[in-house]
């Protein structure tokens, strides 16, 4: 019994309990949100972790990509990765690795981790098609969903699967012309692969096929966008919203068969039409948890598109998005290394705890009332407690004068704080 079917029959278990007791709702509201969609839990059965709840009610989740390619190998700089992420709370960790030992590393992160990994299959997938066959092209339809399997069995707690990218969506999008055509790389593996073989996306006609493996495991389904935009100009294209209407049906089709699905979104989309495509998606998606790249509101970020994206994300979490995927410094450049990842993650975790404030979520509000508390009795302690990166602030703290110890270099004796005390209280 899945926890969508368990959630149907009034029971509240365990993991509802610990979920709801994390986000402070009741436990019959979160299995009611399960019954219907509107909230999951990715956890695969056979992953020891903590079960995280994404969805409606509860704070904004963060996840952090890391991974190899042909060009970087190395394991100990990704478990380095994962350590890091966790530390600055990451909630989710996705492996998209390309290149060397690709199952070793996938089962190596997913018995360190303490929260949910996510995967791509299909790439692992290509990678294996090109080993085996030489190309990407010859890729049969067995080895994909054996692949998507053999992850659901090592424990991935959420995969993605581009399985709105149709061939009527390829035919109109070539119709339609876009500046840049698609940039998700597993829909643009499909994408060939549909073309070249003259053949419908296998992840769509197959999809009972796909719900099965998800059934055995209670394994989360992100669907992915490979349709998302690439730059502004391409943002609510007929393309990207015919992708998100395909979506919507799959994930009612997926309610129904009682499997876990959430439904990913762009990408790269200008600030007034951020929130416009948060309600978009939850009104053709069913109000199925929405996770966002970013959004990134610029094309011309790079070296910042940390910054770019967590502009993006607050504005996309105010309005409802669930699940905010970071973005680094390195995005668009190279693949990122430790700075990076932590740069990103805590980019993105600052625009996920903006979004929870706007969402009056109570943790968020308190956070902050505590840091404005700490900073009126200039408890610097207490501040760098509430910080993102209290290592980072203590360390911008270290090499102070005695003098300016209680106070900032910035005010010193002009104080506006101790100035106000004085003023107001003869202090």
């Amino acid at each position: 019994m899945t926890r969508i079917e368990a959630a149907r029959k009034g029971i509240v278990t365990d993991e509802v309990k610990e979920v709801a007791a994390a986000e402070c709702l009741a436990p019959e509201t979160v299995s009611a949100d399960l019954a219907n969609g509107y909230s999951v839990i990715t956890k695969n059965t056979k992953h020891e972790i903590s079960p995280l709840g994404i969805g409606r009610g509860m704070r904004t989740k963060i996840n952090a990509n890391i991974g190899t390619s042909k060009d970087r190998i190395s394991v100990d700089e990704e478990l380095e990765k994962l350590s890091l992420l966790v530390k600055y709370g990451s909630d989710a960790v996705m492996d998209l690795s390309t290149g060397g030992p690709i199952k070793e590393l996938r089962r190596t992160l997913t018995s360190h981790s303490k929260v949910s990994i996510g995967t791509v299959p299909i790439y692992e997938a290509a990678v294996r098609a090109v080993e085996s066959h030489g190309s990407v092209l010859k890729m049969t339809v067995d080895e994909l969903f054996e692949t998507i399997e053999s992850h659901a069995e090592e424990g991935v707690d959420f995969v993605t699967v581009h399985c709105g990218l149709t061939l009527g969506a390829v035919n109109h999008l070539k119709a339609q012309g876009r500046i840049l055509d698609i940039v998700s790389r597993g829909g643009s593996l499909l994408l060939e692969w549909m073309i070249v073989n003259n053949r419908e996306n296998p992840l769509f006609e197959q999809y009972d096929r796909l719900l099965e493996i998800c059934r055995k495991y209670d394994m989360t389904l992100s669907l992915g966008d490979g349709m998302r935009p690439g730059c502004l100009a391409d943002a609510t294209d007929r393309a990207q919203v015919e992708e998100l209407i395909i979506l919507g049906k799959l994930q009612k089709t997926a309610l129904e068969a009682g499997i876990q699905a959430i439904i990913e979104g762009p990408g790269h989309v200008p600030l007034p039409q951020v929130e416009m495509n948060i309600k978009l998606q939850k009104s053709l998606c069913n109000g199925a948890p929405f996770y966002v790249l970013g959004p990134l509101v610029t094309d011309c970020g790079m070296g910042y598109d940390h910054i770019t994206a967590a502009i993006g994300g607050a504005i996309a979490g105010a309005a409802g998005a669930d699940f905010l995927c970071y973005v680094t410094p390195s995005e668009h450049v190279r693949l990122p290394n430790v700075d990076d990842v932590v740069e990103g993650v805590i980019a993105s975790k600052i625009a996920a705890h903006a979004a929870d404030i706007a969402k009056g979520i109570p943790s968020a509000v308190e956070r902050d009332k505590k840091m404005a508390r700490y900073r009126k009795a200039l408890d610097w302690e207490g501040q760098i407690s509430m910080s993102f990166n209290p290592e980072k602030v203590r360390a911008m703290r270290a090499h102070l004068p005695p003098a300016t110890k209680e106070v900032c270099s910035m005010c010193s004796d002009f104080c506006a704080i101790k100035t106000v005390e004085r003023a107001l209280h003869g202090k």
